[in-house]
């Protein structure tokens, strides 16, 4: 077994290898990354979807299936990371795992069956990162940004401001909680007719 936390991974290496894991309502996305002079170098990815919130808006709890194909794919992460001699990660779970109500026992499973320590991290932080990660997308010559992150299960919008020195500073961020699971599960299916939009 290998345990990874927030600060560190268990495999300890002259060379800095970084991981960042996402666990959504909808997605499982990691990337893991070597820095280098200009930033960071990618050196593996996953991405899957995994619909961990379904369901949920009508039971409050995360379902049995939802939670096996997460942890599988929580697996093939873990695998990743051992592999890649991750020096340090940080996991983190948004909207489904703040709303269920059985999300302690899914967190003992995934650490079980996983080794890897998920961080549930707030709506506030969330939208926060969603604006970070967009800072260097932004075009420098205009001053006023907002952001919007739509994910499975909650929707972050940020607004940022350039500074008379050209730093964009954070102005007002929020996190609404419907995303593409809710909307999908609360209106029906992935088709709609005009009436129904």
């Amino acid at each position: 077994r290998h345990g990874f936390s927030r600060r560190s991974g268990r495999h300890t290496s002259d060379e800095t290898v970084l991981a960042a894991l996402d666990l959504g309502t909808n997605n499982c996305r990691l990337l893991v990354a070597r820095p280098n002079k200009r930033g960071f170098s990618v050196i593996d990815a996953f991405s899957r979807i995994v619909r961990l919130g379904e369901g949920l808006g009508r039971s409050g709890h995360l379902s049995e299936p939802a939670m096996d194909r997460t942890i599988e794919a929580l697996k093939v992460c873990a695998d990743k990371m051992h592999r890649r001699r991750v020096t340090r990660s940080r996991v983190v779970a948004t909207e489904a795992c703040r709303q269920a109500e059985n999300c302690d026992e899914f967190l003992l499973r995934v650490r079980d069956r996983t080794g890897l320590v998920i961080e549930i991290i707030s709506n506030q932080e969330e939208a926060e990162l969603a604006l970070n990660g967009c800072v260097p997308l932004l075009d420098p010559t205009i001053p006023d940004a907002i952001v919007f992150d739509i994910g499975g299960g909650s929707t972050e919008i940020a607004w940022a401001k350039r500074d008379a020195a050209g730093i964009r500073q954070e102005l007002a961020v929020m996190s609404i909680p419907i995303g593409v699971v809710t909307l999908a599960e609360r209106f029906g299916g992935d088709s709609y007719e005009p009436e129904d939009y």
